[in-house]
Protein backbone atom coordinates (compact mmCIF):
# COMPACT_ATOMS: atom_id res chain seq x y z
CA UNK A 1 0.00 0.00 0.00
CA UNK A 2 2.90 2.35 0.68
CA UNK A 3 4.18 1.59 -2.83
CA UNK A 4 0.82 2.46 -4.33
CA UNK A 5 0.82 5.78 -2.48
CA UNK A 6 4.13 6.78 -3.98
CA UNK A 7 3.08 5.49 -7.41
CA UNK A 8 -0.01 7.69 -7.22
CA UNK A 9 2.10 10.68 -6.20
CA UNK A 10 4.44 10.18 -9.16
CA UNK A 11 1.44 9.93 -11.48
CA UNK A 12 -0.10 13.16 -10.19
CA UNK A 13 3.19 15.08 -10.29
CA UNK A 14 4.04 14.06 -13.83
CA UNK A 15 0.52 14.52 -15.18
CA UNK A 16 0.81 18.06 -13.83
CA UNK A 17 3.98 18.53 -15.91
CA UNK A 18 2.09 17.26 -18.96
CA UNK A 19 -0.71 19.73 -18.23
CA UNK A 20 1.90 22.51 -17.98
CA UNK A 21 3.13 21.62 -21.49
CA UNK A 22 -0.43 21.57 -22.84
CA UNK A 23 -1.17 24.91 -21.16
CA UNK A 24 1.91 26.46 -22.78
CA UNK A 25 0.84 25.13 -26.18
CA UNK A 26 -2.64 26.61 -25.85
CA UNK A 27 -1.24 29.94 -24.58
CA UNK A 28 0.87 30.17 -27.76
CA UNK A 29 -1.85 29.17 -30.22
CA UNK A 30 -1.53 32.58 -31.92
CA UNK A 31 2.24 33.03 -31.51
CA UNK A 32 3.95 33.36 -34.90
CA UNK A 33 6.44 30.59 -35.60
CA UNK A 34 5.70 28.73 -32.35
CA UNK A 35 6.40 24.99 -32.24
CA UNK A 36 4.26 22.90 -29.90
CA UNK A 37 5.65 20.53 -27.28
CA UNK A 38 4.60 17.12 -25.97
CA UNK A 39 5.37 15.39 -22.67
CA UNK A 40 6.17 11.68 -22.91
CA UNK A 41 5.97 9.22 -19.99
CA UNK A 42 7.91 6.12 -18.99
CA UNK A 43 7.64 3.63 -16.16
CA UNK A 44 10.35 3.71 -13.49
CA UNK A 45 12.01 1.20 -11.14
CA UNK A 46 10.60 -2.23 -10.32
CA UNK A 47 10.88 -4.09 -7.05
CA UNK A 48 11.63 -7.78 -7.54
CA UNK A 49 9.26 -10.00 -5.54
CA UNK A 50 10.41 -13.32 -6.96
CA UNK A 51 13.33 -14.03 -9.27
CA UNK A 52 13.02 -15.92 -12.52
CA UNK A 53 14.32 -19.47 -12.74
CA UNK A 54 14.99 -21.81 -15.63
CA UNK A 55 13.14 -25.08 -16.06
CA UNK A 56 14.80 -28.49 -15.98
CA UNK A 57 13.91 -31.64 -17.87
CA UNK A 58 13.38 -33.77 -14.74
CA UNK A 59 12.04 -31.20 -12.25
CA UNK A 60 9.86 -28.13 -12.17
CA UNK A 61 9.28 -25.89 -15.14
CA UNK A 62 10.66 -22.36 -15.39
CA UNK A 63 9.28 -19.50 -13.30
CA UNK A 64 8.74 -15.99 -14.61
CA UNK A 65 9.94 -13.01 -12.55
CA UNK A 66 7.45 -11.22 -10.28
CA UNK A 67 7.93 -7.47 -10.10
CA UNK A 68 5.99 -4.53 -8.68
CA UNK A 69 6.38 -1.15 -10.40
CA UNK A 70 7.16 2.02 -8.44
CA UNK A 71 5.39 4.61 -10.56
CA UNK A 72 6.23 6.67 -13.62
CA UNK A 73 8.18 9.71 -14.73
CA UNK A 74 8.50 12.11 -17.66
CA UNK A 75 10.88 10.53 -20.18
CA UNK A 76 11.10 13.58 -22.46
CA UNK A 77 9.41 16.76 -23.60
CA UNK A 78 9.71 16.81 -27.37
CA UNK A 79 9.09 19.60 -29.86
CA UNK A 80 6.86 19.29 -32.91
CA UNK A 81 8.79 21.08 -35.66
CA UNK A 82 6.05 20.64 -38.26
CA UNK A 83 5.08 23.46 -40.61
CA UNK A 84 2.52 25.97 -39.36
CA UNK A 85 -0.15 27.56 -41.54
CA UNK A 86 0.68 30.62 -43.63
CA UNK A 87 -1.11 33.90 -42.97
CA UNK A 88 -1.09 36.74 -45.49
CA UNK A 89 -0.16 40.12 -43.99
CA UNK A 90 0.65 42.32 -47.00
CA UNK A 91 3.81 43.59 -45.25
CA UNK A 92 7.06 43.11 -47.17
CA UNK A 93 9.21 42.44 -44.10
CA UNK A 94 6.90 39.71 -42.81
CA UNK A 95 8.68 36.55 -43.95
CA UNK A 96 7.57 32.93 -43.80
CA UNK A 97 9.70 29.88 -44.57
CA UNK A 98 7.96 27.28 -46.70
CA UNK A 99 9.83 24.04 -46.03
CA UNK A 100 13.07 23.39 -44.16
CA UNK A 101 15.28 25.94 -42.49
CA UNK A 102 15.52 28.54 -39.73
CA UNK A 103 16.25 32.26 -39.74
CA UNK A 104 19.54 32.96 -37.96
CA UNK A 105 19.64 36.08 -35.75
CA UNK A 106 22.26 37.57 -33.46
CA UNK A 107 22.88 40.44 -31.04
CA UNK A 108 26.66 40.45 -31.30
CA UNK A 109 27.40 40.53 -35.00
CA UNK A 110 26.92 36.82 -35.61
CA UNK A 111 29.25 35.40 -32.93
CA UNK A 112 26.35 34.06 -30.86
CA UNK A 113 23.53 32.87 -33.06
CA UNK A 114 19.91 32.03 -32.33
CA UNK A 115 17.37 30.47 -34.65
CA UNK A 116 13.71 31.18 -35.21
CA UNK A 117 10.78 30.57 -37.54
CA UNK A 118 9.18 33.88 -36.59
CA UNK A 119 9.61 36.16 -39.57
CA UNK A 120 8.57 39.59 -38.27
CA UNK A 121 11.43 41.96 -39.16
CA UNK A 122 12.05 45.71 -39.17
CA UNK A 123 14.68 48.15 -40.43
CA UNK A 124 16.29 50.02 -37.55
CA UNK A 125 17.73 53.56 -37.58
CA UNK A 126 21.11 52.45 -38.95
CA UNK A 127 19.72 50.12 -41.64
CA UNK A 128 20.00 46.79 -39.85
CA UNK A 129 17.28 44.21 -40.51
CA UNK A 130 16.17 43.20 -37.01
CA UNK A 131 13.40 41.30 -35.24
CA UNK A 132 11.12 42.77 -32.57
CA UNK A 133 13.77 42.21 -29.87
CA UNK A 134 16.59 43.90 -31.78
CA UNK A 135 18.36 40.73 -33.00
CA UNK A 136 19.94 41.23 -36.43
CA UNK A 137 18.93 38.89 -39.24
CA UNK A 138 21.99 37.14 -40.73
CA UNK A 139 22.82 36.58 -44.38
CA UNK A 140 24.11 33.41 -46.02
CA UNK A 141 27.64 34.25 -44.79
CA UNK A 142 26.57 34.61 -41.17
CA UNK A 143 26.86 38.41 -41.23
CA UNK A 144 24.19 40.90 -40.07
CA UNK A 145 22.10 42.25 -42.93
CA UNK A 146 22.44 46.02 -43.30
CA UNK A 147 20.54 47.93 -45.98
CA UNK A 148 22.51 51.17 -45.59
CA UNK A 149 21.94 54.39 -43.68
CA UNK A 150 20.33 56.32 -46.55
CA UNK A 151 16.87 54.89 -45.89
CA UNK A 152 14.82 52.47 -47.96
CA UNK A 153 12.31 53.64 -50.55
CA UNK A 154 11.36 50.32 -52.15
CA UNK A 155 12.08 46.76 -51.07
CA UNK A 156 11.59 43.36 -52.64
CA UNK A 157 12.40 39.93 -51.20
CA UNK A 158 12.32 36.96 -53.58
CA UNK A 159 11.57 33.35 -52.71
CA UNK A 160 15.31 32.71 -53.02
CA UNK A 161 15.84 35.16 -50.16
CA UNK A 162 17.41 37.88 -52.32
CA UNK A 163 16.76 41.39 -50.96
CA UNK A 164 16.72 44.16 -53.57
CA UNK A 165 15.32 47.68 -53.70
CA UNK A 166 16.21 51.36 -53.79
CA UNK A 167 17.18 53.93 -51.16
CA UNK A 168 15.61 57.36 -50.65
CA UNK A 169 18.04 58.87 -53.15
CA UNK A 170 16.89 56.46 -55.85
CA UNK A 171 20.07 54.36 -55.88
CA UNK A 172 19.84 50.58 -56.00
CA UNK A 173 20.52 48.68 -52.81
CA UNK A 174 23.33 46.13 -52.89
CA UNK A 175 21.63 42.70 -53.20
CA UNK A 176 21.78 40.58 -50.03
CA UNK A 177 20.77 36.93 -49.59
CA UNK A 178 19.05 35.85 -46.40
CA UNK A 179 20.68 32.75 -44.94
CA UNK A 180 18.76 29.73 -43.65
CA UNK A 181 20.13 27.18 -41.19
CA UNK A 182 19.37 23.46 -41.02
CA UNK A 183 20.40 20.93 -38.37
CA UNK A 184 21.09 17.18 -38.30
CA UNK A 185 18.44 16.96 -35.54
CA UNK A 186 16.29 20.08 -35.37
CA UNK A 187 14.15 18.57 -32.60
CA UNK A 188 17.27 18.75 -30.43
CA UNK A 189 17.29 22.56 -30.49
CA UNK A 190 17.01 24.21 -27.08
CA UNK A 191 14.27 26.77 -26.47
CA UNK A 192 15.41 30.07 -24.95
CA UNK A 193 12.16 32.05 -25.13
CA UNK A 194 11.15 35.00 -27.35
CA UNK A 195 10.51 32.48 -30.19
CA UNK A 196 14.24 31.70 -30.25
CA UNK A 197 16.10 28.40 -30.26
CA UNK A 198 19.80 27.72 -29.90
CA UNK A 199 22.18 24.98 -30.87
CA UNK A 200 22.60 22.11 -28.41
CA UNK A 201 24.70 18.97 -28.21
CA UNK A 202 21.68 17.02 -29.49
CA UNK A 203 20.85 19.28 -32.44
CA UNK A 204 24.26 19.23 -34.07
CA UNK A 205 26.01 22.14 -35.77
CA UNK A 206 23.92 24.41 -38.05
CA UNK A 207 24.52 24.18 -41.78
CA UNK A 208 23.76 27.51 -43.47
CA UNK A 209 22.51 27.59 -47.04
CA UNK A 210 20.56 29.58 -49.61
CA UNK A 211 16.74 29.50 -49.69
CA UNK A 212 15.29 27.29 -52.40
CA UNK A 213 18.46 25.28 -53.02
CA UNK A 214 19.79 22.00 -51.68
CA UNK A 215 16.72 21.10 -49.66
CA UNK A 216 16.32 24.50 -48.00
CA UNK A 217 12.85 26.02 -47.95
CA UNK A 218 11.76 29.12 -49.82
CA UNK A 219 10.98 32.51 -48.30
CA UNK A 220 7.56 34.04 -48.82
CA UNK A 221 7.40 37.80 -48.32
CA UNK A 222 4.13 39.32 -47.00
CA UNK A 223 3.34 36.10 -45.10
CA UNK A 224 3.87 34.82 -41.58
CA UNK A 225 4.08 31.22 -40.40
CA UNK A 226 1.57 30.79 -37.58
CA UNK A 227 1.76 28.47 -34.59
CA UNK A 228 1.50 24.75 -35.38
CA UNK A 229 -0.60 24.11 -32.26
CA UNK A 230 -3.67 21.95 -33.03
CA UNK A 231 -6.35 23.05 -30.57
CA UNK A 232 -8.45 19.93 -31.16
CA UNK A 233 -5.53 17.71 -30.19
CA UNK A 234 -4.58 19.90 -27.24
CA UNK A 235 -8.08 19.89 -25.74
CA UNK A 236 -8.29 16.12 -26.21
CA UNK A 237 -4.93 15.70 -24.48
CA UNK A 238 -6.14 18.01 -21.72
CA UNK A 239 -9.12 15.75 -21.01
CA UNK A 240 -6.93 12.61 -21.06
CA UNK A 241 -4.40 14.27 -18.74
CA UNK A 242 -7.11 15.42 -16.35
CA UNK A 243 -8.57 11.90 -16.14
CA UNK A 244 -5.11 10.46 -15.57
CA UNK A 245 -4.55 12.94 -12.75
CA UNK A 246 -7.91 12.06 -11.21
CA UNK A 247 -7.20 8.32 -11.44
CA UNK A 248 -3.87 8.74 -9.65
CA UNK A 249 -5.53 10.88 -6.98
CA UNK A 250 -8.08 8.09 -6.51
CA UNK A 251 -5.21 5.61 -6.09
CA UNK A 252 -3.88 7.69 -3.20
CA UNK A 253 -7.33 7.98 -1.63
CA UNK A 254 -7.99 4.24 -1.88
CA UNK A 255 -4.54 3.34 -0.49
CA UNK A 256 -5.15 5.70 2.41
CA UNK A 257 -8.49 4.02 3.15
CA UNK A 258 -6.77 0.61 3.13
CA UNK A 259 -4.14 1.86 5.57
CA UNK A 260 -6.89 3.22 7.79
CA UNK A 261 -8.57 -0.20 7.82
CA UNK A 262 -5.25 -1.78 8.80
CA UNK A 263 -4.82 0.63 11.69
CA UNK A 264 -8.37 -0.14 12.86
CA UNK A 265 -7.81 -3.92 12.98
CA UNK A 266 -6.86 -3.80 16.69
CA UNK A 267 -10.08 -2.04 17.73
Amino acid sequence: MIRSLYSGVSGMKNHQIRMDVIGNNIANVNTSGFKSGRANFQDTLYQLIRSASAGTASALGGINPSQVGLGMSVSSITSNMGQGNMQSTGRTLDLAIQGNGWFAVSQDGGTTQYFTREGIFYIDDVGNLVNSNGYCLLDDNGEPINLGTDGVATLNISQAGVITGTDLAGANLAPVIIGLAMFPNQEGLERVGQNLFRESAASGVPVVGVPGAGGYGTINSCYLEMSNVDLTEEFTNMIITQRGYQANARTITTSDEMLEELLNVKR
